[in-house]
């Protein structure tokens, strides 16, 4: 018979939540991209068998195909829906340069996280090379529409292309068309008013610090903010690297709370209260249409899900150990170092599964 000290930490978790309470789903894992092979090769045939080079950022495009950049690869690259991939913008080589000629033939430096505009343009967040880009969709032109490629933290008040940042990571539009961007080494976030053009600090101080829960938007820090999300309901979530920790920006009482995290870097392996939970150098988040937030715990190789109901955190993907797969039970299934995360539509997550040179998609057993 079980010890009955061991049975309720097994029941239980570590944290005292019922383990067996979060884990009712069924869920299969599978790679979408990738041999787990670093390299660039395949265009024009099945994603599957072709060779990624880090992928990060990962997105559903306005025209139903997936879409990601390639962070040591220099490129960003398009799945269609037969599932053949093709290079989209990026020679490949390390730089800064292209910028008014074909996307194809520009040059980036570490691409972080690709998103579309309601226009169905692509931007790009440039991080070596501090900027933000445009791929105009229709003459596939690129462009700097923010930063002046060298780094530093200036500009508020004036044109975004006129602006510093210091190691830009994230990006994401809100429902108004605004354009925020994770200015980490500022430890900031900024703001881009699409039809003004000009930039505004949204929040943090400039300066690493705590952010305490309830504290308001303006005039508080932040410790590394890594990567963002909007909800449906418009309000920002946001995780901190070097905070370990995820936030909510209430844009009506405009006031930051902590959601998950507790400030101390590791990795508990277990679910249950949030707050509680040890992380280890988040860099992605997704929010879906329930509202959770989806998140990358990229030095623990792991995928988790914040339930906001519950205010509980569930492990989804990964063992905590790094490594390449398998496919299959997501519970199994080794990543390593994972950056990028969206979660599509009918409920699918896809994964960059950086260092195992992947897309993973992250499917409910009902799903098809």
């Amino acid at each position: 018979m079980m010890n009955p000290s061991l049975l309720v930490l097994a029941l239980f978790g570590v944290f005292g939540f019922p383990v067996m309470a979060l884990t009712a789903e069924a869920w299969t894992i599978s790679s979408y991209a990738g041999t787990g092979i670093q390299g660039f090769a395949g265009d024009g045939g099945p994603a599957t068998l072709a060779k990624l080079d880090n992928p990060f950022g990962v997105i559903r495009g306005p025209d139903g195909a997936i879409w990601f950049c390639e962070y040591t690869g220099q490129r960003i690259r398009r799945i269609a829906a037969d599932g053949t991939i093709s290079t989209v913008a990026g020679n490949g080589k390390k730089g800064y340069s292209g910028d008014g000629g074909p996307a194809l033939e520009a040059t980036f430096n570490l691409p972080h996280e690709i998103r579309f505009d309601a226009a169905g343009d692509l931007f790009a967040v440039d991080m070596s090379n501090n900027v933000v880009r445009k791929i105009d969709m229709k003459t596939k032109v690129i462009s700097t529409i923010a930063g002046t490629g060298k780094p530093g933290y200036s500009g508020d008040g004036g044109l975004a292309v006129n602006a510093q940042f210091k190691q830009p990571h994230s990006i994401q539009f809100d429902r108004q068309g605004n354009l925020f961007v994770c200015d980490i080494g500022n430890h900031v976030i900024r703001k881009i008013d699409m039809k003004t053009g000009k930039i505004s600090t949204f929040a943090g101080t400039g300066k690493a610090g705590p952010t305490p829960d309830g504290s308001p938007i303006e005039g508080t820090p932040l410790n590394g903010p890594r990567s963002l999300d909007f909800d449906a309901e418009g309000n920002l979530w946001l995780a901190t690297r070097e905070g370990n920790q995820v936030f909510e920006f209430d844009f009506k009482t405009q006031k930051i709370s902590h959601r998950a995290g507790s400030g101390k870097k590791g990795f508990t392996g277990q679910s249950g209260p949030a707050k509680q939970a040890l992380l280890n150098g988040p860099k992605g988040i997704a929010m879906d249409a329930q509202g959770n937030a989806w998140l990358v715990d990229s030095e623990s190789s792991t995928i988790w899900r914040f339930n906001r109901d519950s205010e509980t955190i569930e492990l989804m993907v990964g063992t905590g150990q790094k490594g390449d797969g398998p496919d299959g039970d997501p519970k199994l299934c080794k990543l390593a170092r994972p950056h990028g995360i969206f979660v599509d539509a009918d409920g699918s997550v896809f994964i960059g599964d950086s260092e195992s040179h992947r897309v993973r998609v992250l499917k409910p057993a009902t799903s098809k």
